[in-house]
């Protein structure tokens, strides 16, 4: 251990993650502390989503043609830059460390080299982003849509880099240096903003020009623009941050470091993402009823998932922390306190769903109308797999987050890998289709992927903590008996 506990526990005080302490903190301080790190992160994820449905609801005003071709572009963009905002994970990771080991100095070469980072990954962002149309018709959409699909992610395209910067890399940066509750009120601001200017925009209110469904894509690109600007001026600006970002030189090795720690978690987001495609799309071709009831309760679902979602990313900084504090014990506190705290708040969820599935559904489609009897019917019995799904999914994504904070996102991705598709899949396939289960089995496919995952990941972040404890006490071993004593004897 290179310090004292003492004057690590004093650092994390300060970074406003914990309280002052005689030594490492207790279980239950780890549990408030990372439920006080991951509520500004849940709600920040929860407004991102918001500004997603309000983009919708509001493109719907237009008619299906506005809501299909809008809907398809958001989403398009959303998955291309969620995919490179996973290889800017390693910036918390990093500063975590850095800020353990009590080596400030070290934070602003990383905030650096990731803002370069972050820039340079908004390239191939814009140029995939550019052909959405040609690649939409080779995948044989209807040439129209993919069209109007193509006009609105030229549009988003300019927003790639803020989103990168402002969703990507201080997303990771300001929770790691105890600044996460900046990101609540900014997110919530922006979800304003965003609905305000999509109306003006979409219908020509408030003097502004009627733009239609590309007032939408403008709106939206304006939003996400204005929060990183925001939030870069909060963190270069207030004097309690600003020694966080004082100028430094971003170097190569380091980038090196982040995008090797990065690049795997960028390759596991979009394994899980194909699989939830892959999913959607075969529930499709068992009509339209299942696949509204698939599309109920995976909103719900996903709705539910931001929680655990942001435990990982608090996971993430205080095991990152405590690992670079040289407390290996202390770590694996917080990453086993954090996985209890996402099965939890996942199995309410769950209890939530088995109680009331038809009041769930309810939200979604009028119980009372006879046309919607079956999807009524079949989203309610999903709703009771996803209280399984929603346990080992909370479980999979935390414990990622506490492997992340150990930088072990290679074997991770792997594990994935296996989980998602070498279980999830098949199962899901032989369900749905051998054994006529249709999007239930489906579902229980899914079940089974995640549970495989979150039990490799669990499994793993055990291992791997257990190991650095033993390396921990082997190494003070040895310095003690590389101690010996003075022969008294001798003169």
């Amino acid at each position: 251990m290179p310090r004292s506990a003492a004057s690590h526990v004093a650092v994390m005080s300060q970074s406003g993650l914990s309280r002052p302490l005689a030594g490492p903190p207790s279980l239950s301080r780890h549990a408030a502390d990372t439920a006080r790190l991951a509520a500004p992160l849940a709600i920040a994820q929860l407004s991102q989503m918001a500004m997603s449905v309000t983009d919708t609801v509001l493109l719907g005003s237009l008619g299906p043609d506005a809501l299909a071709a809008g809907g398809l572009g958001a989403n398009l963009f959303f998955v291309v830059v969620t995919l490179l905002q996973g290889v800017l994970t390693s910036v918390s990771v990093s500063v975590s460390h850095a800020r353990g080991a009590q080596a400030d100095h070290r934070v602003p070469p990383i905030y650096w080299t990731g803002f370069v980072l972050s820039v340079l990954l908004s390239v191939p962002a814009f140029v995939l982003l550019s052909f959405a149309t040609p690649i939409l018709t080779t995948f044989g959409e209807p040439a129209l849509l993919a069209q109007h699909i193509g006009e609105y992610c030229m549009v988003l395209r300019w927003g790639a880099p803020a989103s990168l910067i402002g969703v990507g890399l201080m997303r990771s940066f300001l929770p790691a240096i105890g600044a996460a509750k900046r990101l609540l009120w900014i997110s919530i601001g922006s979800v304003l903003f965003n609905g305000l200017l999509n109306y003006g925009l979409i219908h020509g209110a408030y003097g502004l020009p009627r733009l239609g469904f590309l007032g939408s894509a403008i709106a939206t690109t304006v939003t996400v623009w204005l929060s990183a600007l925001l939030l870069m001026a909060l963190l270069h600006l207030r004097p309690r941050y600003r020694h966080f970002v004082t100028v430094a030189r971003p170097n190569v090795p380091l980038m090196g470091e982040l995008f090797g720690i990065g690049w795997p978690v960028a390759i596991t987001f979009g394994v899980e993402s194909l699989l939830f495609l892959a999913t959607g799309l075969m529930v499709g071709l068992f009509g339209e009823v299942q696949l509204a009831a698939h599309q109920i309760a995976l909103n719900v679902a996903s709705v539910w998932f931001m929680v655990p979602l942001a435990i990982g990313q608090a996971a993430n900084v205080r095991v990152g922390f405590w690992s670079g504090a040289g407390m290996p014990l202390a770590a694996r506190h917080a990453g086993f306190v954090a996985l209890a705290l996402g099965v939890a708040f996942m199995s309410l969820s769950g209890l939530v769903m088995i109680v009331a599935p038809h009041w769930i559904v309810g939200l979604y489609l009028r119980l009372d109308d006879p046309a919607n009897a079956r999807t009524v019917a079949l989203a309610s019995s999903l709703l009771g797999v996803a209280a399984i799904f929603q346990i080992v999914d909370g479980m999979q994504t935390v414990g990622s987050g506490c492997l992340r904070a150990l930088k072990d996102t290679r074997v991770p991705m792997v594990a994935a890998t296996f989980g998602y598709w070498g279980i999830g899949f098949p199962t899901g396939y032989v369900l749905a289709f051998h054994f006529g289960l249709g999007a239930r089995g489906l579902w229980w496919g899914l079940a089974a992927g995640l549970a495989s995952v979150a039990l490799l990941m669990t499994l793993r972040f055990h291992w791997m903590s257990a190991r650095r404890i033993q390396a921990q006490v082997g190494a003070q071993a040895a310095a003690a008996n590389s101690v010996q004593p003075r022969d008294p004897t001798r003169g």
